[in-house]
């Protein structure tokens, strides 16, 4: 029996039901005519959770933040012409950090192209730069083979984005009017959908690879003898979304080995309940002493994840000789000075594992060495030290908001945080603590553009408590984003670090350059946050003092709506205070103590 179908819908149906068997649970949607088909495909389709921003770029931020608490791929779908240039930034993000976005753009027909057609433009491998895959299907077709070759398309596509490669790709889908369902453009047999639905997808498979297997045995002799041979080693990591397993075996290899650990502040390892003996946090500190640094010149460096926050650690790896080696998933070189040796494609857990088995079969235990003991009397000096200088600084500075958010923050949070400033803060001066708290960032472009989205879609992820810790200029540049806090009331805390302006460059040698280097670099805004915020429908209060600021975060904490902390900080005293703390640190280990 024939029935009656539009060719779009079903090209689109067919395109979500295999994102969904692929693993695909959330979507990130912008209206538009050309998309009609995916729109009503992702809107029918109970099994995907959909969110609608009505800016692309919002959109594609927010999608990414999904992506990053979920760790599942994520859908974004745009219209045509510019509306696909808006989701760039988040692609490049995503594809620098290799988070798995699912990218389908919608498209005039190719014959359209070049001849004056309204929004269309070339979207024909767009974002090339930035993805793993790019897969254009053509024209709908309502045959049998040409839908089964759509859905090994797509399949391909989810797996390269969340296995073999890993992070964003690119589906362009043309699209020819009419796109609404009951606008009939064939007759096709009823069993075809029968046919589609009993057929195998050869490529629907998880395409996971056995960590173990990635490890070569070279690899794991090459380190162990090394590591067997030096007593003065470091293992960094860096950024990245380290679980408790791997928190675990890098815990016990860094005492077999008499190791410390420099834990970025985003790695995930200064934070919950593990042991932490040789979790070093506050390096930055005491590396920006020449004199010490001098005395701790390691012979080996292991670094698991990505590129490290730390000025004064990336300083430190420039100028030393030892043997680096970066261990990370898909072998990516996060060495900026150069200087690394190799980096090696392989799971840091099994990695970790692995070497502690041949550490084990030599019976190797450095737990407590003079090495390590230096760099953990550096560590408590810098420690004792931020709590005189920072911890107990006036109100209001740029500094202490990171340990005042900390001591606020629920045990099992989230914490984002923007670019600029507030990374960089958190990473000199949030120490090790029980509490249990993730952290997120935009590290791998480092762009301030999309923070507050992000932020939104990790608060949509799993109803923990969310908290973003931005500057003025990052909030202003999203502003759009407070429309999606309203629409969906996100429960989101902002703490707005507001210095009006470019606080950043405070820290560069352009700062001495008088008016032009406020005129054109800090370009003060004088915005009215209260406003803005308000006009969203969130909730804003200007935060008065450091006991002000914890009641205030408590009280928003109990809420179910956005929340924005407004701190007005002076950048030009904030920078004193970092200066100071440094200053005192150096002071302090340059007195003595040899190893």
């Amino acid at each position: 029996m024939k029935i009656k179908i539009n060719r779009n819908i079903l090209w689109a149906e067919t395109l979500v039901k295999e994102l969904v068997s692929s693993g695909v649970k959330y979507a990130s949607l912008s209206p538009g005519s050309r998309n009609t088909p995916l729109t009503l495909a992702f809107a029918y389709n109970k099994k995907i959770k959909s969110f609608i921003h009505v800016d692309e770029r919002s959109s594609g931020f927010f999608a990414l933040g999904l992506a990053k608490a979920a760790g599942t791929p994520v859908a974004i779908v745009c219209t045509s012409g510019t509306a696909t240039a808006e989701l760039y930034p988040a692609i490049v993000e995503a594809y620098q950090q290799r988070v798995p976005l699912i990218v389908c753009t919608a498209d005039r027909p190719a014959e359209l192209r070049g001849r004056g057609a309204n929004q269309t433009i070339n979207q024909n491998n767009l974002y090339k730069n930035h993805i793993r895959l790019f897969f254009d299907p053509g024209l709908p077709q309502t045959d049998f083979n040409s839908l089964t070759a759509l859905r090994d398309g797509i399949s391909e596509a989810v797996n390269k984005s969340l296995h073999s490669a890993k992070g964003p790709v690119h589906i362009n889908l043309p699209f020819k009017k009419p796109f609404e369902p009951k606008t009939f453009t064939d007759e096709v047999d009823d069993d075809l959908f029968t046919s589609l639905d009993k057929s195998v997808n050869s490529n629907n498979q998880s395409g996971k690879t056995d960590p173990d297997n990635l490890i070569k045995k070279s690899w794991i002799k090459n380190i162990s003898s090394l590591a067997l041979k030096f007593e003065k080693g470091i293992i960094i990591t860096g950024p990245g979304h380290f679980n408790n397993d791997f928190i675990s075996e890098c815990g016990r290899l860094s005492l077999k080995l008499g190791y410390p650990i420099f834990a970025d502040a985003t790695s995930q390892l200064r934070f919950g309940r593990h042991n932490k003996e040789n979790v070093i946090s506050n390096y930055d500190a005491f590396l920006r002493s020449q004199n010490f640094s001098n005395k701790i010149q390691p012979e080996i460096i292991i670094q698991f994840g990505r590129t490290i926050t730390s000025k004064g650690l990336e300083n430190f790896l420039k100028n030393s000789s030892a043997e680096r080696f970066m261990i990370n998933e898909f072998g990516d070189w996060f060495d900026p000075s150069g200087k690394a040796r190799a980096s090696y494609a392989c799971e840091p857990l099994a990695f970790c594992r692995s070497l502690n088995e041949i550490l084990e079969l030599k019976k190797l235990n450095r737990k407590s060495t003079s090495w390590t003991g230096l760099i953990k009397y550096a560590d408590r000096r810098a420690i004792d030290l931020k709590r005189t200088i920072i911890d107990k600084s006036v109100f209001p500075n740029e500094c202490r908001v990171i340990e005042e958010v900390l001591h606020a923050a629920p045990d099992g949070s989230n914490i984002m945080l923007s670019n600029s400033m507030p990374v960089r803060d958190f990473d000199y001066f949030a120490s090790n603590k029980n509490k249990s708290i993730e952290v997120f960032n935009n590290r791998g472009a480092s762009g301030i553009d999309g923070i507050t989205s992000t932020a939104l879609g990790i608060s949509a992820v799993g109803g923990k408590p969310t908290i973003l810790i931005t500057g003025d200029l990052a909030f202003y540049y999203d502003l759009n984003s407070l429309l999606a806090a309203q629409k969906y009331k996100s429960n989101l805390i902002i703490v707005l670090l507001n210095n009006n302006g470019g606080g950043i460059f405070q820290i560069l040698p352009i700062s001495k350059y008088g008016k032009v280097f406020k005129d054109y670099f800090i370009a003060p805004h004088k915005l009215n946050f209260s406003a803005l915020v308000k006009a969203y429908g969130a909730d804003y209060h200007l935060v008065r003092g450091w006991k002000n600021f914890q009641t205030l975060f408590k009280q928003a904490a109990l809420k179910k709506q956005l929340t924005v902390l407004e701190i007005k900080t002076d950048a030009v005293q904030s920078v004193k205070l970092r200066k100071e703390f440094w200053k005192e640190v150096d002071k302090n280990l340059s007195a003595g103590h040899e190893i």
